[in-house]
């Protein structure tokens, strides 16, 4: 299958072009807590059904892009379509072809978002998001890297379709479903990025070494992954890990850090946003180049919101601590 080639050269992309990108935060809390949005499963896909919807997306994104732009640095537009798969498809009632149009839908947005501010902000590159097949904080029934490369195909496929400049796996919470989607990306020739999530003791759901993790899905793949990140965890949970060191850190090319120092247990429990502090989220990110020297990418997810990717930008690419306001 012919696939159609994004504007964007690979060349560009992070961890080879030079610079920082900055991301968005954690766009589901954004939306439920402070926009007062409904959000099914945390689906945040469900707001292309409408035109309000898409404006809200919009809004969201733009705020984002404004930072970036302020700060003179790349961005990534990350598609709303964690919950875009097949199985929380279903729990939603949508069929496969529902779920396949509002991945078409989320990359069109990117797109029309990208054509509006290319001439202020650059690079702008448009990432299709990939979910967990389950609860992106519990294993639970684990896929064999077959049956992942399968299920996940559904989505990449129709991403790379439309043309995006890479796709992003957030929240992988093991190895086996980390290595079917950057299998299924290899598939179509796709760039992709595996963010991994950890527990507060720097360590996978599973038990397993952040570092083993990096390297298992490097050596069955040929290092196909762009890069790596580690997503939802606040840095106070990975950073020792990291400061352990090994070949591996070098391949960590981004953080999505959650503003708040709950475990994901307490985050499942909590009814109320935990935001933390943007300005001393931005020096955790500022201290985290020290052991991370490949580290190009800055967003947020759990409790962030554009504040702290401003006060990200702050302190990594300009060396101060002013958040946003």
């Amino acid at each position: 299958m012919d696939h159609q080639v994004s504007g964007v050269a690979r060349t560009q992309l992070p961890t080879i072009a030079d610079g920082f990108f900055l991301s968005d935060g954690g766009i589901e809390t954004t939306l439920i807590f402070q926009d007062g949005v409904d959000l099914p499963l945390f689906a945040a896909f469900v707001l292309l059904d409408d035109d309000e919807g898409r404006a809200k997306l919009s809004e969201y994104f733009e705020r984002h892009i404004t930072v970036a732009r302020n700060h003179g640095l790349g961005f990534i537009l990350e598609s709303p379509t964690w919950r875009a798969s097949r199985d929380w498809g279903a729990q939603l009632g949508r069929s496969e072809a529902d779920i396949a149009k509002a991945n078409s839908e989320a990359i069109y947005l990117m797109r029309t978002l990208r054509n509006r501010h290319e001439n202020a902000v650059s690079p702008l590159l448009i990432s299709g998001c990939v979910g967990p097949r389950g609860d992106g904080y519990v294993p639970g029934e684990l896929m064999t890297k077959d049956e992942a490369q399968a299920y996940h195909s559904f989505q990449i496929n129709t991403f790379a379709d439309a043309g995006v400049d890479m796709v992003t796996a957030i929240t992988m919470n093991n190895t086996l479903e980390a290595l079917g989607i950057a299998l299924a990306a290899k598939g179509v020739d796709v760039p992709v990025v595996i963010a991994f999530t950890v527990e507060t003791d720097g360590r996978l759901p599973t038990g397993q070494d952040l570092g083993e993790a990096i390297r298992e899905v490097d050596a069955a793949t040929g290092g196909y992954p762009t890069y790596f990140m580690v997503n939802c965890a606040h840095p106070d949970h990975f950073e020792d890990v990291l400061r352990q060191g090994g070949d591996w850190v070098g391949r960590i090319g981004g953080v999505r850090a959650n503003a708040s120092r709950m475990s994901h247990a307490e985050l499942d429990e909590s009814e109320i946003l935990d935001d933390g502090d943007p300005v001393e989220l931005g020096q955790d990110y500022r201290r985290l180049l020290r052991v991370l020297p490949n580290l190009r990418v800055l967003g947020g997810c759990c409790g962030t919101d554009h504040r702290h990717v401003d006060a990200m930008g702050h302190a990594c690419a300009q060396g101060q601590t002013v958040a946003a306001e």
